[in-house]
């Protein structure tokens, strides 16, 4: 990787050599492993020690957990925030394990669209709730620093599976509750 980055480097008129750039493929490198570290995490092993037993019906919630991610379509970061609901079914899960789901998801290159529907689905096959709603808001430097140039611009997309999708007060509760101001 660090030698196609010296030649990005080069192709883009820069001399690779001269003291601010003599590391940078090296920089970049690490960068992108660590941008791409999602690949080498097993979900499923995420959530294993941190299912447990409880018999509630009520709903779970973590907003505003903050994501990285490159656009696949030009390695361009998003960045935002992921909001997770769940009605547990006999299952809670570990609450750092819902923020670690959403970042295995995130260090990918990735779409925002698939990044929503990858959490919810994981959350719904691993913890087996009666039901998941995700919504990701993010800013798209893709969107912002090139193209159209809209600084301004946020992206929402939501995923709701089982009961956030079939009942529309399960719907609304969750919607509502991820609107509130911080405590």
């Amino acid at each position: 990787m660090q030698r196609l980055v010296r030649e990005i480097i080069s192709e883009l008129g820069e001399d690779a050599d001269r003291e601010g750039l003599r590391r940078t493929p090296e920089r970049v490198a690490r960068a992108f492993e660590f941008f791409a570290s999602g690949y080498g995490v097993d979900v499923e092993s995420l959530v294993k020690d941190a299912k447990f037993s409880l018999e509630a019906n009520h709903m779970i919630l973590v907003r505003n957990i903050e994501i990285y991610s490159l656009c696949e379509h030009h390695l361009l970061p998003f960045f935002g925030r992921c909001h997770i609901g769940y009605v547990p079914d006999k299952t809670v899960c570990g609450v750092s394990k819902l923020a670690r789901i959403a970042d295995a998801y995130a260090r990918r290159l990735q779409i925002q669209e698939r990044m929503t529907d990858q959490v919810a689905g994981s959350i719904m096959e691993l913890i087996k709730p009666k039901g998941v709603g995700v919504v990701i808001e993010a800013r798209h430097l893709c969107m912002m620093m090139r193209g159209v140039e809209k600084q301004n611009s946020v992206m929402v997309t939501s995923a709701v599976l089982g009961s956030f999708r079939e009942s529309h007060a399960t719907r609304t509760e969750f919607l509502s509750l991820i609107d509130r101001a911080p405590p």
